[in-house]
């Protein structure tokens, strides 16, 4: 419909995975110059994702309200903000303020790139858009850890903040001269922003709230191995930043290559089907992390795969998981769609940043805190499923007006 939109589109959604992969590699060297622990480097990742998913409900309806154009250009400008705030903290609660930051400027990009799709093309051509954009964010963890590798290598961790500051004045620009308004004529802008009634019928479906703790424990999963990943791989083993990187890229490419193959295999299995395999996919990753620790090789390169080798198994599980939960936990919703879409994104993000940051809070090594997260969580979701009283919270649904 809007040719000249899918590029400005794919610019923008890329503002959040850029955000949470590029320092990845200098979490420790953080650690040590503001002389802190690991955990609380690690904290930096959780807060930034903890507003992202509090920003879904807060910044949603604003973007009814007042249109997509304002709420991007908010977004890009405190994107560019807290990003020079983090590059000049020399406090440690400055760089945890910016994050914060940086997740509500985030999320603001984020609903409008989502919001403008649906706006702008037919559920047909959406589907194909959302392919793109996805495409776009799996394909960041592959590259900027390496770009944040070097740069830090070159110029210190603070350059991959600068980084993000310039990209979002190019940003800046592209949304101030090129995006357009796309907010439908019939949007529903008038009566209070925030009412409990918009919230309960979604909150109340326990077939939502099922997928939603689905989708929420395989982000909390994924956020864990993100966040303990240097920590582990550079603090504990010894790898270089740029070997950590390669590893790291390594895995992300698994994760591209599960994004398209996860469509396919839904087709042959089914929405539910899909979901249990993934599941069992992330209780084998746990079980072979542990074992690994147990049996494997504890020092160098081999340790390195030995922990990144059972990440990959989480990677595919986490791609054949997040489509079908998703789908599910969204189809008995039809006009209120866009409130479910808040309400999963909030559950998902927010939930899996709390999840993540109690586990930081205890002694685990890395290998043991990711098996936790993966283990317990999927065993207790195929435990539900295999007992039929649960059977309304996770046999499929099919649309049903509310």
């Amino acid at each position: 419909m809007r040719r000249n939109l899918l590029p400005i589109l794919m610019s923008l959604v890329l503002l959040s995975p850029l955000a949470i992969d590029i320092y990845l590699p200098s979490m420790p060297t953080m650690a040590a110059e503001f002389a802190v622990s690991a955990s609380e480097v690690q904290s930096t990742l959780v807060l930034f994702l903890f507003a992202m998913g509090v920003g879904q409900i807060l910044i949603g309806p604003l973007a009814d309200r007042y249109g997509r154009r304002p709420v991007a250009l908010f977004g890009v400008l405190l994107y560019g903000a807290s990003s020079l705030l983090a590059a000049a903290a020399i406090e440690f609660h400055w760089l945890q303020l910016a994050r914060v930051l940086q997740g509500l400027a985030a999320c603001s990009t984020s609903i409008v790139v989502f919001s403008a799709v649906r706006d702008c093309y037919s559920p047909k051509e959406g589907a194909r858009i959302y392919s793109y954009l996805n495409g776009a964010i799996c394909v960041i963890p592959a590259l900027a850890p390496t770009l944040g590798g070097l740069l830090a290598m070159q110029f210190g961790w603070r350059s991959t903040f600068v980084f993000m500051t310039l990209y979002a004045i190019l940003m800046m620009l592209l949304v101030g001269y090129r995006l357009p308004e796309t907010r439908p004529a019939n949007t529903v802008s008038s009566g209070p922003l925030y009412r409990w009634s918009r919230y309960k019928p979604v909150l109340s479906n326990t077939h939502f709230l099922f997928y939603a703790f689905a989708c929420m424990s395989a982000m909390a999963a994924i956020l864990s191995y993100v966040s303990y990943s240097p920590v582990w791989l550079i603090g504990h083993l010894g790898v270089s930043e740029l070997a950590f990187s390669g590893l790291f890229g390594l895995n992300a490419l698994v994760n591209i290559v599960a994004c398209f193959a996860a469509p396919v295999v839904i087709r042959k299995l089914g929405n539910r089907p899909t979901a249990i395999l993934a599941l069992l996919l992330l209780v084998l990753s746990a079980v072979l992390i542990i074992a690994a620790q147990a049996f494997g090789p504890s020092v160098g390169i081999a340790a390195a795969f030995a922990f990144m080798l059972p990440m990959m198994l989480l990677c595919i599980g986490f791609a054949f998981l997040l489509g079908p939960a998703t789908s599910m936990a969204l189809s008995a919703f039809g006009e209120r769609a866009g409130t479910a879409t808040a309400m999963l994104g909030f559950i998902q993000m927010s939930g899996a940043s709390v999840i993540a940051g109690l586990v930081q809070q205890t002694s685990l090594t890395a290998p043991y805190a990711v098996a936790l997260v993966m283990g317990v969580f999927s065993v207790g979701l195929l435990s539900m499923m295999a007992l039929s009283r649960f059977d309304h919270w996770h046999q499929e649904q099919f649309a049903a007006e509310h």
